[in-house]
């Protein structure tokens, strides 16, 4: 039997608009997963949209397709990774 290959963690694993950092998504530190996602959106000259807005559309599409199976926890710490995304790009919600 042929494995399925989940077309939404092959988004996040082969970007076109950011090159990920290898597990980002699963880091503990939320600041840390904002940090790189930044730093992603920055370097990417194939992204459409502002750097926070790639970034931001990068986590909350992880954040929408994993969710139905992300721990209370981790969805926490994607959640503050929003809060710091905003904050280091000066944004106030």
């Amino acid at each position: 039997m042929k494995k399925r290959v989940r077309w939404s963690k092959k988004v996040t694993q082969q970007s076109n608009a950011l090159d990920l950092e290898e597990g980002v998504f699963t880091w503990e530190d939320p600041k840390r997963i904002a940090i790189s996602l930044k730093r992603s959106a920055l370097a990417s000259t194939r992204r459409k949209g502002t750097p926070l807005r790639s970034a931001m559309s990068m986590l909350n599409f992880y954040i929408n397709r994993a969710g139905t199976n992300l721990v209370p926890e981790r969805k926490r710490v994607l959640t503050k990774a929003k809060r710091e995304l905003r904050a280091l790009f000066g944004k106030r919600r």
